[in-house]
């Protein structure tokens, strides 16, 4: 049987994402909703947990049948060999996405997708393995969607955006996949400089100096499919060695991030530091108003807060005024994306954006505003 894959992200990134994988040089790739579906082999699968910035997990599909009761959830279930993935001393999870179907529980749809896996191993071993929602060896993904399941196994374990680089967190950080998502739509290769002016835990700059100097996010965590039957070491040190290998030394061009907040810079600091790259970046305390961008052409990505409460959205004009009135005066040659869940407050910018994108942080509507500044 043809093995394929899916790699999910937030909604809006999935051509970015899809873009990934082609240049990951990995076959049929089709971007679709929530994500990316290719083929490969478990040669693409590694390389994509590894390399991916922009996903959240990749599933390896296998099985996909219509469901429209308990009893065909369970017999499509039933009647994948089990006996492949797990043995009764391997633990697991089974995680549910569903929408538009009949069967309207996702703990009832979990549920059942559980006791019908332990049943097929019970008779094939005459034991069962346990279940650990929290570290599983083997995570199952049950996904229904229109009264048709579709059943994977998560190659990745713990979500792809945690890097593990960042256990400083303020409020309401971007994740990191969706930080490198800005900078991908940002079309930022590495040969001009990158400058965050509201740079908070320093996401953002962290993850344009790991695409800039080649490496790759996934290097320092672990994955679901190394504790898999089958694991493939001798592939998966291949994989690993060769992107050590294409690795740059220094940054073609400078990643700067600043921030008005002292404890924020020192939390992006210490983050830098995790994830490898704290030298090659030019971080600091400094206010909007006070930007020194290294000369252009060079991008500009930015946060601000959004402002939830009515009163924090007054309050928060005369910021999105001073990043007008800084990106005008301050940063010419620079293409400026502003990324905003609070389109009302972007008016205060008093620039025209020549792009908008639709994405989401979290259940927040957001759009990625791009302004040129000649």
């Amino acid at each position: 049987m043809k093995q394929f894959f899916f790699a999910t992200t937030a909604k809006g990134v999935e051509e970015a994402l899809a873009a990934e994988l082609v240049r990951l040089g990995i076959p049929e790739v089709s971007a679709e909703s929530g994500g990316a579906r290719f083929g490969g082999g478990m040669e693409a699968a590694y390389r994509a947990n590894l390399w991916l910035r922009t996903a959240s997990r990749v599933l390896m599909t296998l099985a996909e049948f219509p469901c429209e009761s308990p009893e065909q959830l369970y017999n499509g279930v039933r009647g994948i060999s089990w006996e492949r993935f797990l043995t009764p001393a391997l633990t697991l999870a089974v995680d549910c996405n569903l929408r538009d179907s009949a069967l309207t529980h996702s703990g009832f749809v979990a549920l059942k997708t559980k006791d019908a896996i332990v049943d097929a191993l019970r008779d094939h071993y005459g034991s069962r393995p346990s279940v650990d929602t929290k570290d599983p060896d083997l995570r199952v993904n049950v996904r229904l969607f229109k009264n048709r399941c579709t059943l994977s196994l998560d190659l990745s374990g713990e979500p792809l955006d945690r890097r593990g680089y960042r256990l400083d967190r303020h409020e309401a950080p971007l994740k990191e996949n969706l930080a490198a998502a800005l900078v991908e739509f940002s079309g930022w290769d590495g040969s001009t400089p990158l400058v965050d002016p509201m740079c908070g835990t320093g996401t953002i700059a962290i993850e344009a100096a790991l695409k800039a100097l080649r490496i790759p996010p996934g290097l320092n965590r672990g994955f679901g499919f190394q504790r898999w039957q089958g694991f493939d070491r001798a592939l998966w040190d291949r994989i690993t060695a060769e992107a050590r290998a294409g690795m740059l030394d220094r940054l073609p061009a400078p990643v700067q991030g600043t921030d008005l907040s002292h404890s924020a810079v020192g939390m992006a600091a210490q983050n830098a530091k995790r994830a490898g790259v704290l030298e090659h970046l030019v971080l600091g305390r400094l206010p909007m108003a006070e930007l020194t961008p290294p000369p252009g052409p060079g991008v500009l990505i930015l946060n601000p807060p959004y402002g939830k409460r009515l009163g924090e959205q007054e309050a928060l004009r005369p910021l999105y005024k001073e990043i007008g009135d800084t990106l005008k005066q301050r940063c010419k040659g620079y293409t400026a994306y502003l990324f905003t869940g609070n389109l009302e407050l972007a008016k205060s910018v008093g620039l025209k954006a020549t792009r908008r994108i639709v994405l989401y942080n979290g259940p927040i509507e957001c759009r990625l505003l791009k302004y040129e500044m000649y």
